[in-house]
C-alpha cells in the first residue's frame, strides 16, 4: 500500500533531518564560494587600503602606473561591494538552508546563477579600473565619467544580487507555504529583511546607471543631471550601509547569546527591530547630501529625522543584548553591579570579536548623528571625519561581527572544528585589528575636525603651517593601517585553514533559543507584505517630490570630465 506523505510532513521530515545530518553539502559548497570570494576580496582590498594609508601619511610614493585614485577607488570597491556583499549572501544562505530544511534546488541554482554574475561584474568593474580608466571612487559621482565597461560591470553585479535575493525569497516562500501560521525562524526573517532591502536600495542605483550614466558613458547623449544621479546613489548608499548593519546585527541576536551559554532577548522585539530597520532604512539618503544646493531645507529636515529614527532599533538592540549579557553571566555566578562581565566567555573569539563590534557601535553611532546634523556637517562633511567614522562602522561594527562569524561558520560549513589554537591565532588577530583600527579611525576623527580633506591624496599645500600640523595624525593613520594589514592576512589564513585543513568534525550552528516562558509573538509581524508597502510608502515621501522638482526645474547638465 502506497504511503502519502503531504507537503507539510515534508517539509517537516526535511527540517529534522536537516538538524540530525548537518549541513548539507551542495548548499555547503554555494556558501563557501561566496566567502572564499569575500575573504579574497578583504586581502586584495586589505592591501591596497594599506598602500593608501601609506601614501595619505606621506610615507610612500605611488609608480605612475599606479595613482593614489585607482587604489583609492579598487579598495572602496573590493571592501564595500565585494566583501560585504558575498559575505552577507554566503551567510544567510547558510543560515537559510539551516533553518528552512535545506535550499530548494532550484534556489540553489538561481543563488549559483548570482554567484557567477557577481565574479563576471566584479572583473568587468576591474578591468577598467586597473586601465585607470575608472579612477571614480566607490561612490562614481558624475561628472566625473569612468570608462563604459566599468558601469556595465556594476550592473552585473547589481544582477548577481537580484538572482540572490530572489532564491531567498523562494526559498521563504516556500517554506511558509509548507508551515502556515508558523513564525519564520528568525535567522530567516532577518534574512528576508535583508534581501527586501538589497532589492529596494540596488533598484535605485540599477535606475542610475542604467538609465542615466551608461547612456552618457557611451555618448549617446551629451549631458547628465547630477542632482538627480547623485541622489538615486545615496538612496542606495545610505542603505548599504544599514544592510551590512542589520547582517551584523543578526548575528548579535541570533548567533552571540547561544555561543555564551544564554537566551535570545524577545522574539517580538527581535522582529520589530527588523521591521523598522526595513521600513525607515532607504529614507535618509539625503543626510549624506546635506551640503549639496538644490534640496530644499524640508526635505533635508525629512531625511535628518528618517536618518535619527533609525536610532531607536538601535538603542533597543544595545539594551536587548546586554541585558542579555547580564542575564547570562548572573546564571553563571557573577555577582555585583558590574563584576558579572568576569563570567562571559572573552577567551572565545567567537564572542570577543562581535562584542568589540558592538561596543564600537557607540562611538560610530554617536558620530553618525553627528553628520545627520545639518550644522556639525558642515564642519566634518568634506573631511577626514567621514572617512574615519566609515571605518568604525564598517570596519569594525560590520567586518569584526564578520570575522566573528566565520569562526564557526567556516568550520560548520567544511565539516571541520575550530581548534584551540585557531581560537587563540583569533583571538590574537582580533587584538590587532582593534588596535589598528582605534589607532586609525581615532586619528582620522582627530585629523578631520583639524581641517584635513578626505579623498585627495598627501599633500603639504606649499608646506602650509596648518597642513603640516596634520602630518604626525596622518602617520598615525599609516601605523594603522600597517597593522590593520597584519590583521586582514592572519584573518584570511584562519579561513582558509578552517575551510581547508582544520581536522575533520562536527560544528554547530549556533542559534540561540528564546527564553522558557516566553510571551508568544503575535503573528502580525509575519506580515511582510504590510511592511513591503509601508516601506514603499515611505520611500515614496521622501523621493517623489525633491525627483520630480530636479528633473522639472533641471540645472545645466554636465558632459562628462576625466578628473585624474
Amino acid at each position: 500500500m502506497e504511503t502519502v506523505i503531504s507537503q507539510n510532513e515534508k517539509a517537516n521530515l526535511n527540517t529534522k533531518a536537516n538538524k540530525v545530518l548537518g549541513v548539507n553539502l551542495q548548499d555547503a559548497k554555494l556558501s563557501k564560494s561566496y566567502l572564499s570570494v569575500a575573504f579574497i576580496a578583504l586581502l586584495i582590498g586589505g592591501l591596497l587600503g594599506f598602500l593608501q594609508g601609506l601614501n595619505r601619511g606621506g610615507l610612500l610614493e605611488l609608480p605612475s602606473w599606479l595613482n593614489y585614485y585607482q587604489v583609492l577607488t579598487a579598495h572602496g570597491l573590493m571592501l564595500v561591494v565585494v566583501l560585504s556583499g558575498t559575505f552577507t549572501i554566503g551567510y544567510f544562505y547558510a543560515g537559510m538552508s539551516h533553518t528552512l530544511g535545506g535550499l530548494l534546488p532550484k534556489v540553489r541554482t538561481i543563488a549559483w546563477i548570482g554567484f557567477w554574475l557577481k565574479i563576471v561584474g566584479v572583473v568587468l568593474v576591474v578591468i577598467p579600473v586597473l586601465m585607470n580608466e575608472a579612477s571614480v571612487m566607490y561612490t562614481f559621482y558624475p561628472p566625473m565619467a569612468a570608462h563604459p565597461v566599468f558601469y556595465f560591470g556594476l550592473v552585473f553585479v547589481v544582477l548577481g544580487i537580484w538572482m540572490a535575493c530572489i532564491g531567498g525569497f523562494i526559498q521563504v516562500a516556500s517554506w511558509r507555504k509548507a508551515h502556515k501560521g508558523q513564525h519564520l525562524p528568525i535567522f530567516s526573517f532577518f534574512a528576508t529583511g535583508v534581501f527586501i532591502l538589497l532589492v529596494g536600495a540596488t533598484a535605485f542605483v540599477a535606475v542610475e546607471v542604467l538609465f542615466m550614466i551608461i547612456p552618457w558613458s557611451l555618448g549617446w547623449v551629451d549631458t547628465i543631471n547630477v542632482m538627480v544621479a547623485r541622489t538615486l546613489f545615496w538612496a542606495f548608499g545610505h542603505t548599504a550601509v544599514n544592510i551590512w548593519y542589520l547582517t551584523a546585527v543578526s548575528a548579535w541576536y541570533c548567533i552571540v547569546p547561544k555561543i555564551i551559554g544564554g537566551h535570545r532577548w524577545s522574539d517580538t522585539l527581535t522582529r520589530v527591530v527588523v521591521i523598522a530597520l526595513v521600513i525607515m532604512n532607504i529614507t535618509g539618503g539625503f543626510h549624506h547630501q546635506i551640503v549639496d544646493p538644490g534640496i530644499s531645507e524640508s526635505v533635508k529636515f525629512m531625511h535628518v529625522f528618517m536618518s535619527l529614527a533609525i536610532g531607536f532599533p538601535s538603542l533597543m538592540t544595545a539594551y536587548a543584548m546586554f541585558a542579555v549579557f547580564e542575564k547570562t553571566a548572573r546564571k553563571k555566578g557573577g555577582k555585583g553591579l558590574i563584576g558579572w562581565y568576569k563570567k562571559l566567555p572573552w577567551g572565545d573569539v567567537r564572542f570577543l570579536s562581535p562584542f568589540i563590534a558592538m561596543a564600537a557601535f557607540i562611538p560610530a553611532g554617536a558620530g553618525g548623528i553627528a553628520q545627520t546634523t545639518n550644522q556639525l556637517d558642515q564642519v566634518v562633511h568634506n573631511t577626514m571625519w567621514i572617512v574615519g567614522h566609515f571605518h568604525l562602522t564598517l570596519g569594525m561594527s560590520v567586518v569584526m561581527t564578520f570575522f566573528g562569524i566565520s569562526y564557526w561558520l567556516v568550520p560548520y560549513l567544511s565539516k571541520r572544528v575550530l581548534t584551540p589554537q585557531m581560537n587563540k591565532l583569533g583571538v590574537v588577530q582580533t587584538v590587532v585589528w582593534t588596535i589598528g583600527m582605534i589607532l586609525m579611525s581615532g586619528s582620522m576623527h582627530t585629523v578631520g575636525l583639524l581641517g584635513s580633506p578626505r579623498r585627495t591624496s598627501y599633500n603639504s599645500y606649499g608646506d602650509f603651517s596648518a597642513s603640516l600640523g596634520w602630518d604626525p595624525y596622518l602617520t598615525a593613520t599609516a601605523i594603522g593601517g600597517t597593522l590593520l594589514l597584519i590583521g586582514v592576512i592572519i584573518q584570511v589564513y584562519a579561513v582558509f585553514n578552517m575551510m581547508f585543513f582544520a581536522p575533520k568534525g562536527e560544528t554547530e550552528f549556533p542559534v540561540a533559543e528564546e527564553e522558557p516562558g516566553a510571551p508568544k509573538t503575535g503573528y502580525w509581524t509575519e506580515r511582510w507584505g504590510i511592511w513591503v508597502v509601508l516601506m514603499i510608502i515611505v520611500v515614496a515621501m521622501a523621493y517623489v517630490i525633491p525627483l520630480t522638482d530636479f528633473i522639472v526645474n533641471a540645472p545645466p547638465g554636465s558632459p562628462p570630465f576625466k578628473t585624474w
